[in-house]
C-alpha cells in the first residue's frame, strides 16, 4: 500500500509487516523518514515535522538523512549519483542540483509503483526514483532512471556513478553486518562482524557477480538470532561488476549505497535523448531474525522473481569426462586448469539408459566439450546443432525423450576460441583494448554482448540449436572474467561493462520468448553469477563447482540467507570422491546434502555397479517425494554447519514437514541433541512417513526430534505429515 500525505510531498509504503517513509521539503531536499516496523501515515507526518539535527563544523545536516544523496553542495557522505557534463565553451560541470517536479503512483496486478520525478536544469537531466511494492511482500524494490532532455547540441553527460538506491537505517547504539564472501569452489560463505566507523565496501571487478562476494548485506544491532531480532537486508539484482558501500557515519546512522559498476570511472555517456535505467536494489526489514528475513526473501523470489517457480526442477544428470582429465591452461565446468573430452555417442546412450532407470528426469549433454553434437567449441563458431551433427542431436534427443527424460545442452555462448573461425571473421567482436595484449583463459576470449550484431549472431546460433532438436534446457556457463573490457573505436568504452550485462539479459529474454517451454540454468565457473538479476531469467543457478558435501553445507547455508532452495543446483558426484579435498563420503551423506536444493548428478555412471545405482535410485525416489516441500516450503535453519557436530534444516509446506540432518562427526559416543522443530501446529500430530510413528507438534517443538545419527558423515531425512 502506498499512501500520500504532507500536502502531497510525503509518501508511506507499507507491506504486511513493515513500512517505508520519505518526504520532500520545501527546499526540495528529499529526506528519508523511516524504514522498519509498520507505522501509520500520521506517524510518518510526525517524523517529517521533526527538524534536522543542528549543523556541526565540517559536517552537513543532510548527511545520513537524505533519501538519495547526490554529488554537489553541502554533502559529504558517499553520493549515489555523480554526473559530469562534457567540456563546452563554459567548461565542464560536475554535480547535481535538482528540483522536485511531481510524483505519480501506478497500480496494477503486479503491485504498486511510486515514481518521484526531479530535474537538474543546468545538466538538462531528468531523474526518476522508482519504488515498487509487490502484493503480500515486505520487499521494497528501488531503482533509478535518468534521461538527457537537452536539445541537439547540448553537451553530453557522463553518469560516473548512478546507484540504484541508498538505504538509510534508524539510529542504533551498535551495528553488525552480515555478508556472503568466498572464492571459486568456496562461494557464499556467511560472515558476521561489528560495523566499525567508516565504510565497508563489497563488490565485484570481474564483469560478472563474482565468486568473492554476493550482492547482499544484512544489518542488525548485534543481538539478532535466527528467529529473533530486527534485521535490515538488501540485495542488488545485477549480474555484472557492482559495488555496495555500507557506511557508519559520525552521528551513528548507517547508510548502504549500491549499484552497477565497481568504481566511479563511468557507466554511460548520455547524449541528448539518451537514457539509463539502473537495476533493482531491493530491501527488506524483518523483526523475526535472520530466519524470517530469509523466508520473506524466498517467498518474494518464488512469487515475483523466479520463472516458473512452481514448476518442479527435474533431477538432472550431466556426464563428466569419461576418459580422464587432460592437463591444460584453461578452464572447464569443473574449474580452472582442466580440459577434458566428453563421452562418445555410444557411451551417451548407455549413460542415458542407466540414468533413466535410476529416476533421472533430465539428461544434459555438454556442447562446450567437443563437436559430437555440432558445437564447434565452447563458444559459437558455426550454428550449434546444424548439419550432420545436428541430426545426431535430434536422434539422441528422441532417444532421451523415449526413456522418459528431458534433454538439456550445456553451452558457453559468451566466449570464443582465439584461433577459431568466428574470431578470424569478426575480430572486432571480441572485448579488447587496442594496443594491449589480450588475456586468454584456456585459449578463449570474451565476446562483446553489448553489440547488437554479436547478440543477433548468438541468437541465431542458439535458435538453430533449439530448432535442430527438442532441447528442453540450456545450461548457460561462462568460465572467464572480464580482463580487457573495451571496443576498438568506441569513444566511451566504459559503457561496455554495463552494456554486456544488458546484452546478456536481452539475449536470454529473446530466447525464452521465442522458446516458451525452455528452461535455463546458469553459472559462471560455479557460483560466479548468482544474483536477483540473473534469477529473473534463469530457473536455477550453480551455487558452486564443488561437490564436496561438507563444504557444500557451508555454501548452501550462505546461499539460503537470500535465495530459495528451488533456485540452487545441488549435484552429487558420481564416481571418484567429490571435491578438491578428495574426501570420501557415503552416498547417503552426499545425497542428503544435495536434497537441500535442486538435485543433480555429475560424473561417470559407468563406474557405478548395480548395487550403487540401486541405492542412488532409492535416494532419488525419496527426493522426488519431498521435492514439493523443499522447493516450495518455508525454510528453518535449525542448526548451522559448524555448530557442534550436528546441523539441520527444516522445510514446512502445508501439512508436510521435511527435516534434513547431517552429523559431521560423533564425539565420545554421545548421541546428538534432539532437533527442536519450528513452524508446526502444537495441537496437531505428525506421522513419520518412513516409520509410521506419530509425534505431537508441541513435543517436537519443545523436546525435539531425535535423529539417531552416529559416527562420521552420517545423514538422515525425516518426512512428517500432519494428521
Amino acid at each position: 500500500m502506498i499512501e500520500t500525505g504532507g500536502s502531497g510531498r510525503l509518501w508511506l509504503l507499507s507491506g504486511p509487516g513493515s513500512s517505508y517513509a520519505l518526504h520532500v521539503t520545501d527546499r526540495d531536499d528529499l529526506l528519508h523518514l523511516h524504514w522498519g516496523a509498520r507505522i501509520a501515515l500520521p506517524d510518518a507526518e510526525a517524523l517529517a515535522a521533526e527538524p534536522l539535527p543542528g549543523e556541526r563544523p565540517f559536517e552537513s545536516a543532510l548527511d545520513g538523512h537524505e533519501e538519495y544523496p547526490v554529488e554537489g553542495g553541502p554533502r559529504f557522505a558517499r553520493p549515489a549519483l555523480s554526473v559530469r557534463s562534457e567540456p563546452s565553451a563554459e567548461g565542464s560541470v560536475r554535480g547535481t542540483e535538482w528540483c522536485f517536479e511531481e510524483d505519480e503512483t501506478l497500480r496494477g496486478p503486479d503491485g504498486e509503483e511510486l515514481r518521484l520525478h526531479f530535474h537538474d536544469s543546468l545538466h538538462h537531466l531528468d531523474l526518476t526514483l522508482h519504488y515498487r511494492l509487490r502484493p503480500g511482500s515486505d520487499v521494497v524494490e528501488r531503482w533509478i532512471s535518468a534521461s538527457h532532455v537537452g536539445h541537439a547540441g547540448t553537451p553530453a553527460l557522463e553518469l560516473l556513478r548512478a546507484d540504484s538506491a541508498t538505504w538509510t537505517l534508524p539510529h542504533r547504539p551498535a551495528w553488525r553486518m552480515s555478508q556472503l564472501h568466498g572464492r571459486w569452489g568456496a562461494e557464499s560463505r556467511l560472515a558476521r562482524a561489528p560495523l566499525a566507523p567508516g565504510e565497508r565496501v563489497i563488490g565485484s571487478r570481474n564483469g560478472h557477480t563474482s565468486h568473492h562476494h554476493l550482492p547482499w548485506f544484512a544489518l542488525d544491532e548485534g543481538e539478532a538470532t535466527e528467529e529473533h531480532g530486527q534485521v535490515w537486508t538488501g540485495a542488488l539484482a545485477w549480474s555484472g561488476s557492482w559495488r555496495i558501500a555500507v557506511a557508519l557515519l559520525p552521528d551513528g546512522r548507517v547508510q548502504a549505497t549500491g549499484g552497477p559498476g565497481h568504481d566511479d570511472a563511468g557507466l554511460v555517456r548520455l547524449t541528448p535523448g539518451g537514457s539509463f535505467t539502473g537495476p533493482v536494489f531491493a530491501g527488506l526489514y524483518s523483526d523475526g531474525g535472520f530466519g524470517a528475513a530469509s523466508r520473506a526473501w524466498h517467498a518474494h523470489q518464488r512469487a515475483h522473481v523466479l520463472p516458473d517457480a512452481d514448476r518442479p526442477r527435474p533431477v538432472a544428470y550431466r556426464p563428466g569426462p569419461l576418459t580422464g582429465p587432460v592437463p591444460g591452461p584453461g578452464a572447464s565446468a569443473g574449474g580452472p586448469g582442466v580440459r577434458a573430452a566428453g563421452p562418445d555417442l555410444r557411451q551417451h546412450r548407455e549413460l542415458a539408459r542407466r540414468a533413466a532407470r535410476m529416476g533421472v528426469e533430465l539428461y544434459v549433454v555438454d556442447a562446450a566439450r567437443g563437436a559430437l553434437f555440432g558445437a564447434e567449441t565452447a563458444g559459437p563458431g558455426r550454428a550449434a546443432g546444424s548439419g550432420p551433427a545436428g541430426g545426431l542431436l535430434k536422434a539422441f534427443a528422441d532417444e532421451v525423450h523415449g526413456l522418459g527424460m528431458w534433454l538439456g545442452v550445456r553451452v558457453e555462448p559468451e566466449t570464443v576460441e582465439s584461433g577459431g573461425e568466428l574470431c578470424r571473421l569478426h575480430p572486432d567482436w571480441v572485448q579488447q583494448q587496442p594496443g594491449r595484449r589480450r588475456t586468454e583463459y584456456g585459449g578463449r576470449l570474451l565476446l562483446d554482448l553489448a553489440r547488437p550484431d554479436v547478440r543477433d549472431h548468438l541468437a541465431g546460433e542458439l535458435d538453430a540449436l533449439l530448432h535442430s532438436a527438442p532441447v528442453d534446457r540450456l545450461t548457460w556457463d561462462v568460465n572467464r572474467p572480464f580482463t580487457e573490457a573495451g571496443r576498438p573505436g568506441e569513444r566511451y568504452p566504459q559503457r561496455l561493462w554495463a552494456g554486456h550485462v544488458r546484452g546478456l539479459y536481452a539475449l536470454l529474454d529473446r530466447l525464452r520468448t521465442a522458446h516458451p517451454g525452455l528452461t535455463v540454468e546458469t553459472g559462471a565457473g560455479g557460483g560466479g553469477r548468482t544474483d536477483l538479476g540473473i534469477l529473473a531469467r534463469a530457473h536455477q543457478v550453480a551455487a558452486t563447482d564443488t561437490t564436496d558435501p561438507l563444504d557444500r553445507l557451508d555454501v548452501q547455508h550462505g546461499f539460503s540467507q537470500l535465495h530459495p532452495a528451488v533456485a540452487m543446483t545441488a549435484p552429487v558426484t558420481a564416481g571418484r570422491a567429490p571435491g578438491p579435498n578428495h574426501r570420501a563420503g557415503s552416498l547417503r551423506f552426499r545425497f542428503v546434502t544435495a536434497m537441500a536444493g535442486a538435485l543433480a548428478l555429475d560424473g561417470d555412471l559407468l563406474e557405478w555397479g548395480v548395487h550403487k545405482r540401486a541405492e542412488a535410485a532409492t535416494w532419488i525416489a525419496l527426493y522426488t517425494a519431498i521435492r514439493p516441500v523443499v522447493h516450495g516450503g518455508a525454510l528453518y535453519r535449525l542448526r548451522p554447519p559448524g555448530d557442534g557436530g550436528l546441523s539441520a534444516v527444516q522445510f514446512v509446506r502445508g501439512d508436510e514437514t521435511v527435516v534434513l540432518a547431517w552429523l559431521r562427526a560423533q564425539r565420545y559416543g554421545e548421541p546428538p541433541a534432539p532437533l527442536r522443530l519450528r513452524g508446526l501446529d502444537p495441537s496437531a500430530s505428525y506421522r513419520d512417513l518412513a516409520t509410521g510413528v506419530l509425534r505431537r507438534g508441541a513435543v517436537l517443538a519443545e523436546h525435539g526430534l531425535r535423529t539417531t545419527l552416529g559416527g562420521d558423515l552420517d545423514a538422515a531425512v525425516f518426512h512428517l505429515h500432519r494428521v
